[in-house]
C-alpha cells in the first residue's frame, strides 16, 4: 500500500545513513555524481538508503559485496531516477555482481525450425521480472560514455511498461509523439552512419536495436552530457525532459565553481 510503504521509507532515512567518509569516496570516484549540487547529493544519498533496503545485493563466483561496492552500484542506478523516485525500479528485487564478465546462454530458433545455441560473454544484462546483472570489473571502469550500471538499469526503466523496447513511455506533460520521433529518427540515422562505416563519437553498440541505443543514449546522458547534447542537441533535450534533468548544464556550473575558487 502506497501509505505503507511511504511509511517505512521514512522509518528508513531517520534510523539509516550512508558513512559520510564513505558516500564521500563514492562521490568523488565518479565524476558525474562528484558535479552534482549539495542538494542533490543529499536526495541521491537518501535514494541509496532506500535502494540499499529494499533491493537484494549478491555476489556471485566468490563476490563479496562490501559496504562500498553496493553504495558505489546503488549510487549510480539511483543517478536516472533522481527526479523520478524509487517506484520505478519496483518490478525487481535483485542485483546479482559478479567479479568479472560473465557467461550466459543463448537459443533461438531460425525461420527453418532449427535450433542455435551459443555462449555470450557480458558485462551486464537486465532481466524482465528479474534481476539486474553487473561485471564489477566493468562498473569499475565506468568512465566518460561507458557505465554498465546506468546502461542496466537504463534498461529497467524501459521495462517499466512492458519488454524492453527502446520506447519507454513518456511522462505526463511530455510531447508523446515528439518523444517517439526523435528517439525513432535518431535511432536510424545512427544505424544509417554504422552501416556506412562512418565513425561515430558514441559506442556503435547502440545500433544493435532500439532498447540499446535508449541505454546507450543514457549512458552519455549522465556520463557525457556535453558531447551528446553537442552531437545531438534535439535527443539530449528529449532526454532531459524525461529524466528531469540537465547534466551539461550541471557540469558547466560546477566547471564555472571550480574556475572561481
Amino acid at each position: 500500500m502506497p501509505f505503507l510503504k511511504s511509511w517505512r521509507r521514512k522509518r528508513r532515512l531517520e534510523r539509516v545513513t550512508v558513512e559520510p567518509a564513505l558516500w564521500e569516496r563514492v562521490v568523488a570516484a565518479y565524476e558525474f555524481l562528484s558535479d552534482l549540487s549539495p542538494d542533490e547529493r543529499v536526495r541521491l544519498r537518501d535514494l541509496v538508503v532506500l535502494f540499499l533496503g529494499e533491493k537484494e545485493l549478491h555476489g556471485a563466483q566468490g563476490m563479496r559485496i562490501t559496504d562500498e561496492i553496493g553504495v558505489a552500484i546503488a549510487a549510480q542506478a539511483c543517478l536516472p531516477i533522481l527526479e523520478l523516485g524509487l517506484d520505478v525500479y519496483d518490478g525487481f528485487v535483485g542485483v546479482v555482481v559478479y567479479p568479472g564478465q560473465f557467461q550466459v546462454r543463448r537459443s533461438e530458433v531460425d525461420e527453418d525450425g532449427v535450433l542455435h545455441e551459443w555462449g555470450d560473454e557480458l558485462s551486464g544484462e537486465a532481466m524482465p521480472g528479474g534481476p539486474v546483472v553487473l561485471s564489477w570489473q566493468d562498473v569499475d571502469m565506468s568512465g566518460a560514455g561507458y557505465n554498465v550500471v546506468i546502461h542496466e538499469f537504463a534498461h529497467k526503466i524501459d521495462m517499466l511498461h512492458g519488454d524492453a523496447d527502446g520506447y519507454p513511455t513518456p511522462h505526463a506533460g511530455m510531447d508523446a509523439g515528439r518523444w517517439y520521433d526523435v528517439l525513432e529518427t535518431h535511432f536510424r540515422r545512427f544505424c544509417e552512419r554504422v552501416d556506412a562505416g562512418e565513425e561515430t563519437p558514441f559506442d556503435e553498440y547502440a545500433a544493435e536495436h532500439p532498447a540499446e541505443f535508449f541505454a546507450v543514449m543514457s549512458e552519455e546522458f549522465f556520463t557525457d552530457p556535453i558531447l551528446l547534447r553537442d552531437e545531438l542537441p534535439e535527443l539530449y533535450a528529449q532526454l532531459a525532459l524525461f529524466y528531469r534533468q540537465d547534466p551539461a548544464a550541471r557540469v558547466e556550473r560546477a566547471e564555472r565553481e571550480t574556475r572561481g575558487r
